[in-house]
């Protein structure tokens, strides 16, 4: 996202007393499950490879596919425009930067006391883009409902070939399975978030075909990014203070 502080925070809070979160009302659909719906032996297995990611070691190649195929299992169930309660911890691009990410869980503290939007731009640039998407994955297979993951523009197979991301996968597992496990996955995250019906959060900016919330809900996102469209404006636009109305971004989307 240009112009965005890597692992830049908002926490916001609810504007008067908010109703427990995540409570699952009695005719939910088994898709539904709350945090708890894994097994005692998967929570130890996510647990442990969740020890493993806070020291910045990567997981095998086999647990990264096997963490890719579940997530897509829940993601394939969220929106486009995928509602956020308050209060939430609101995440801006990591890029890789995977001592930033954990800075980030020191000051604002972690799951399940605390709950996490992330806007995208999990990978490239930095040097631990393997660790810093394994870890924000992990999170929301072990809390479901406390994490909030969107997709920015570098959830695509082409910028992380350019980006670095693509060649980190290659570097730390020899291959690029990895990366084809990751990739996969980006094409199932949300367009956006919105909290509480309020706040509108896409990890770029608006398009100019896009005129109400419905137009993004019915949008296709399961593909990689467009080069043009609303759906690659939402990944890719700038607001710009200086141009009234529309215009065609400097970077070419």
């Amino acid at each position: 996202m240009s112009g965005a502080t890597p692992g830049a925070v908002a926490a916001l809070q609810p504007a008067s007393a908010a109703p427990a979160l995540f409570t699952i009302p009695a005719d939910v659909a088994p898709s539904d499950l709350p945090d708890h719906y894994l097994g005692q032996e998967e929570l130890r297995g996510i647990d442990k490879q969740m020890e493993k990611l806070f020291k910045c070691e990567k997981l095998d190649e086999d647990e990264v596919r096997s963490l890719c195929a579940v997530l897509k299992d829940i993601l394939v169930q969220e929106a486009n425009v995928q509602p956020v309660r308050t209060p939430v911890t609101v995440v801006g691009d990591i890029h890789g930067q995977f001592h930033d990410l954990l800075e980030i869980f020191k000051c604002a503290g972690t799951c399940p006391s605390v709950n996490f939007l992330f806007l995208g731009d999990y990978v490239d640039r930095g040097l631990n883009s393997v660790e810093s998407v394994s870890l924000v994955f992990l999170l929301k297979v072990r809390y479901r409902h406390r994490v909030t993951l969107i997709r920015g523009n570098h959830e695509s197979r082409q910028i992380t070939q350019v980006y670095g991301f693509y060649d980190e996968c290659l570097r730390k597992y020899g291959n690029a399975n990895v990366w084809n496990y990751f990739t996969d996955v980006f094409d199932y995250l949300p367009l956006s978030a919105l909290i509480e019906d309020q706040i509108f959060c896409p990890h770029a900016g608006l398009s100019p075909t896009i005129e109400t919330l419905d137009h993004v809900r019915l949008l296709e996102r399961f593909q990689e990014v467009p080069h043009e469209g609303p759906m690659c404006d939402l990944l890719w636009s700038d607001p710009e203070e200086q141009m009234p109305g529309w215009g065609m971004s400097p970077r070419g989307a």
